[in-house]
């Protein structure tokens, strides 16, 4: 069962942003990252050699770290160098005010490009737009505070439009001297060919399970007071379909993916014999407003179930030909046909409801074939 928060995270944006997981702390608040020990070591060597490159796209999949390790990386090259540690960790002393400053987004040599909030409308906008990146004009036109770097980060490159990924372009292809850039993306491949190939790719994979629980739990531990948050408990028990993410591990023990898990083993557990009483009542709950964001973690548990359940059987099934054969062909064919549908639904905004149905039933025959 959930539990209420004990501490409170300062915000000194009084709008939602659009990179911070509520009610847990925003990456640029936490003050020492969890594993990705290799990806540290390269940048902060690179940053305190002087000598680092202009560019780091860096990608992985959601929730694994990639906005704190851009956060760790933007304090560690901001911060005076007796206030650094050790480099290989990407280290800094807190509490000084270089890292006042950052927490409160009023850092002179910072910038950070994001989903901007759109007051007159009162909500978040879903792309970044030219807007947002054209500031890097005036940002860029500063001197940087002493001799030291300046920083930019993009979070989420993927949100960008085309006008704003070419003006963001524009500036990696003539960027002035010490000034850092921190793009981040979870689909490197679709970002335009020519902005991953002015940057340096640094690629995050997935944590062990210790350590995905322990940046899970230290999230909690700085959530928001007044807000349900998972249990160590929860926590534990759910780590093995997390992946590798604490953000994953976070989103699955939160109230929007309780249940799921369960929901999916049921799935296939019964198969083919699917009681579609309860398949229409969960494809109204994941259709019901709001619930948006909890449908696309069902598709990811979805296609997560139904590709290690392919892997074991290549494992295992024997080579060519023969009905085991074809079965597992039949299940791989079926993970494409739902990637694609889902993206296709996303694009075109259909009803959740014939999606989740369509979906059980493509897996049903699949599982009779």
């Amino acid at each position: 069962m959930a539990r209420r928060a004990t501490a409170s995270v300062g915000e000194t944006d009084s709008y939602p942003e659009a990179d911070r997981r509520v009610p847990f702390p925003h990456p640029r608040m936490t003050d020492h990252l969890i594993g990705h020990g290799q990806a540290r070591t390269e940048l902060g060597q690179g940053i305190a050699s002087g000598r680092c490159h202009h560019a780091w796209l860096i990608h992985g999949s959601n929730g694994i770290g990639k906005a704190t390790l851009a956060w760790q990386a933007a304090r560690f090259a901001l911060s005076d160098t007796n206030a650094r540690g050790d480099a290989d960790a990407l280290d800094v002393a807190g509490g000084t005010p270089a890292i006042s400053q950052i927490k409160a987004l009023a850092h002179p040599s910072l910038l950070l490009i994001r989903t901007p909030y759109d007051v007159r409308e009162k909500r978040l906008r879903t792309v970044i737009t030219v807007d947002e990146v054209r500031k890097l004009r005036g940002f860029l036109s500063l001197t940087g505070a002493g001799a030291g770097w300046r920083v930019v980060i993009v979070d989420r490159a993927d949100d960008l439009n085309i006008a704003a990924a070419n003006a963001l372009l524009k500036s990696l292809e003539e960027p002035p001297p010490r000034t850092l850039f921190f793009v981040v993306t979870e689909r490197p491949g679709r970002l335009l060919p020519t902005i991953r190939s002015r940057c340096r790719l640094l690629g995050l994979h997935p944590l062990s399970n210790d350590e995905t629980l322990a940046a899970a739990k230290a999230a909690v531990a700085s959530a928001d007071d007044g807000q349900d948050v998972p249990t160590d408990a929860d926590l534990t028990r759910t780590v093995d379909a997390a992946d590798g993410s604490p953000g994953r591990l976070l989103t699955l023990t939160s109230a929007s993916g309780a249940g799921l898990i369960d929901a999916v083993d049921a799935l296939f557990a019964k198969l083919p014999a699917l009681n579609w009483t309860d398949v229409h009542r969960l494809a109204e709950d994941l259709a019901a407003p709001g619930r948006a964001a909890r449908a696309d973690l069902f598709f990811e548990l979805l296609l997560a179930r139904l590709s290690s359940d392919i892997r074991a059987s290549t494992a295992t099934v024997p080579g060519e030909g023969g009905a085991d054969r074809r079965a597992l062909a039949t299940r791989a064919e079926l993970w494409e046909t739902l990637v694609r549908e889902k993206a296709s639904a996303e694009a075109l905004n259909l009803d959740r409801k014939t999606l989740v149905l369509d979906a059980v039933a493509r897996l049903q025959a699949a599982s009779r074939a």
